[in-house]
Parts: C-alpha cells; structure tokens; sequence
C-alpha cells in the first residue's frame, strides 16, 4: 500500500508519463474491440471509468504516486485550460440556451444536496458512533468535513477557504483529501455507469430529451459540414490558439487575483464569502472558458472541422489519468467511520438530484452533470458531458465555472449546519 512514508518504485515523472500514456492506449484499443470479452467488458464498465482506475491500481500497487508527481499540476494548469478552449471553440450559445432552466435547476439541487447531506450524515453516524464525528476545538471533525463541502460544491480554492476558515488541524487534513477523492470518484463511477443506460433512466424520469437531441443534431449537422483532413498547418493553428490563450489565461489570472487580494479586503479576507475571486486557477478557468467563447463568433470555430474538440479530448483524458493517480484504494478501509460519513453524504446529494428529476422530469443528462459541476468541478464535468456527446461538453464547462461562484458561500452554510449537528 502507498502511503506518504513510504517512496514509489517509479518517481521519475518522463517514466510515469509513459505509463499512463500506456494505460491510457490499452483500454481505447481494447475498447475499439467490437467482440468477444473486451465488448462485453466496455458493455458494463465505461472506459472513461478505466482511465481513472488503471493509475488508481498503479498508485494503490506502490508502483507511482501522486506525492512524488507533478503531472497533475501540469495536466491541470497546461492541459485543461487548453482543452477548455479547444472544446468551448465551436460552442453554440444559442443552442445552449434553449436547453432551458432544468441545467441550473439540476445544478443547484446538487448543491443543495451537499449543503444538507453533509449534517444529515453526521446526525446519522453519531447514533451508531459518535466518537467518529466528535472532536473538540480544531481537531473537531465537522471542521475537516467543510473542506469537503468546500471542494464538492466548488473546487480546490473553494476547499482550501474552508480550511483557511475553520483551521482544521493540518495533521488530520490528509484524511479529508482521501474522503474527498475516494467518495467523489467512486460517485463518479455510478454516475458514469448510468451514461451506458442514459436511455432506461430518461424513460424511467419521464425526460423530455427533445432540446439535448437538438443540440446534438445541430453541432453535428455543422460538423459534417465542417469536417476536412487536417494538415500539419491546422495543427499548428490549433496549438498556437489553445495555448496563446493558455498564457493568456495564466498571465491575466495571476494578475487579477493578485490584485483583487492587494486591493480588496473582501477577496483578501480568506474567511470571506468572496475569497474564492482571489484564485488565480478560478481566473485561469473562466478566461480561458471565455477565449473559447469568444472564438466560437470568429472563423476559427470551423477548426472543429480539423478536430479541435478531439485534440481537446486527448488533453482531458491525461488529465483524467493523473486525477487517477490520486486515488489509493488500499487506504480506502484506513479509516471506515469517516469513509462511511463521505457514502451517506454523497448518497443524500444524489437521492436529492433523482427526486428533483423525476418530479421536473428533468433528463439525466442534467443530473449527471449538475452533480459533477459541484463535486467533480471543471476537472470532471466537461469528461462526464462528453460522455453523452461531444457537442455538450460546453454545457459541463460552463456548470463548473458557476461551481466556483457559489463554492465558498455554500460550504460556509453547510459547515455552519455540521457544527450544530454535531453539537446535538
């Protein structure tokens, strides 16, 4: 088992590259496989959901880990910016829009579905063991579970404002992270083990899907339209675009947030409700979200055409890949009490969104996303929407920046609640 005592076999980050690069082809190739044990296999178990697991299995057998990796840090500071852009380039706002109210809807009901989940549980468990979520001053454990409120609504700004806030004791933090990573990726496997039975489930909530066919139809009716061989000179064009935009996002993020934190004692204030504007990775988001939009009302959206959202794609999946390498499954039983407050919570976030759907038979597009824009945030959102289709990946991109907003304030009433609940 990997832990922070103990060094992985492969710390050299150009060897551990190479290995998820391979983890990465094994399972596209054998999911390319239309026969035989790999169709079955891929038939139940997503390959998106393989990407996480493959380096999960290599961090969890020592082999690699993330303590020792900075290809997170790059996938997620280089790569998913790019992708961001490379994916909004054809977006259709328009289109978006008529998908009506029921996204938002399904957004907030995930939030909500955090804000209460989080007390709920801890009521839950302190019947059974009331030591597991007790403590007193700052060891006390609703404090730790607010950074997961933090992070589940929002992000890792959002996350580290609660810890900022509440002063969780930084010896124990290690235990929240792990909650954090092994519920919200198991979570995810659910979520996406649904996409395969996306049409039973919609039948089921009694969905109108009719304004997502739209969409889908639209994008792909300009696609085909669009579609031409690429040449080495569309590559570049797209690399030039995707990354100028990239450093665009770094240089201005940076600086915004550095100067709203100097000048505004609000987005300074690590406690305040507005402290999530002084994170330069928010910032390095919503710009290059935005430099995607922007390009999508210029001729550079027929690049679609040349394969920009798939480029997009290849970066989303190494970023999936080194999120993987996050996840240790032998630490999973490490401590059950805790691990066990996460399943309940997370289970009262999702029993909230399949109530709320069914009763605006909302699709389960909706659900999906709307859950993975606060838990997952701009890391896994725009990879679930893109599970359903290419064309609304746009849609997941756009959930998780609105994440972000309401990240802070959220877990602030979430934590509030646990504090009471423990208390009782």
């Amino acid at each position: 088992m990997n832990s922070s005592l103990t060094q992985p076999l492969i710390t050299n980050d150009t060897v551990v590259f190479g290995l998820l690069a391979l983890a990465l082809g094994f399972i596209f190739y054998t999911s390319s496989i239309k026969k035989g044990f790999w169709q079955k296999f891929y038939s139940i178990v997503p390959a998106v959901l393989m990407c996480y697991l493959l380096p999960a299995l290599l961090a969890s057998s020592g082999l690699i880990s993330d303590e020792t990796s900075n290809l997170y840090f790059m996938a997620s500071r280089y790569l998913l910016p790019a992708a961001l852009v490379l994916m909004t380039l054809s977006i259709d706002l328009k289109a978006i829009s008529n998908l009506g109210s029921k996204a938002i809807i399904m957004f907030l009901t995930g939030s909500v579905g955090i804000i209460i989940g989080g007390p709920i549980a801890i009521l839950l468990v302190s019947i059974f063991s009331p030591e597991t979520v007790g403590g007193n001053d700052f060891d006390a454990i609703w404090r730790g579970l607010a950074t997961i409120a933090g992070s589940w609504i929002g992000g890792g700004a959002n996350q580290a404002a609660m810890l900022e806030i509440f002063q969780y004791n930084p010896e124990k933090y290690g235990g929240m992270v792990l909650i954090d990573i092994v519920v919200a990726n198991v979570w995810m496997a659910i979520v996406l083990l649904g996409v395969g039975k996306t049409k039973s489930i919609d039948t089921w909530l009694k969905a109108d899907t009719s304004a997502i066919e739209t969409l889908k139809v639209k994008v792909t009716a300009f696609t085909e339209k669009i579609t031409r061989v690429p040449t080495l000179h569309d590559y570049m064009i797209m690399l030039c675009l995707a990354f100028s935009a990239v450093g665009l996002a770094h240089f201005f993020g940076d600086y915004l947030s550095s100067y709203l934190t100097s000048n505004f004692e609000a987005i300074s204030d690590t406690k305040s409700f507005l402290s999530f504007l002084g994170s330069g990775f928010f910032w390095m988001v919503v710009i290059a979200t935005c430099a995607g939009i922007l390009l999508s009302f210029t001729k550079a959206k027929n690049y679609e055409g040349a394969g920009a959202s798939k480029i997009g794609g290849v970066f989303i999946y190494i970023l999936v890949a080194t999120i993987g390498m996050k996840m240790d499954l032998g630490k999973v039983l490490e401590n059950p009490g805790l691990i066990a407050v996460g399943f309940i919570w997370i289970a009262i976030h999702a029993g909230l969104l399949v109530l709320v759907a069914k009763l605006i038979k909302a699709p389960y597009f909706f659900l999906a996303v709307g859950s993975q824009a606060n838990v997952g945030g701009a890391a896994s959102a725009p990879v679930v929407a893109a599970e359903f289709h290419p064309s609304l990946t746009s849609v997941g991109v756009l959930l998780a920046v609105l994440g972000y907003v309401v990240g802070t304030g959220g877990a602030l009433l979430c934590a509030y609640l646990m504090e009471v609940a423990s208390s009782l």
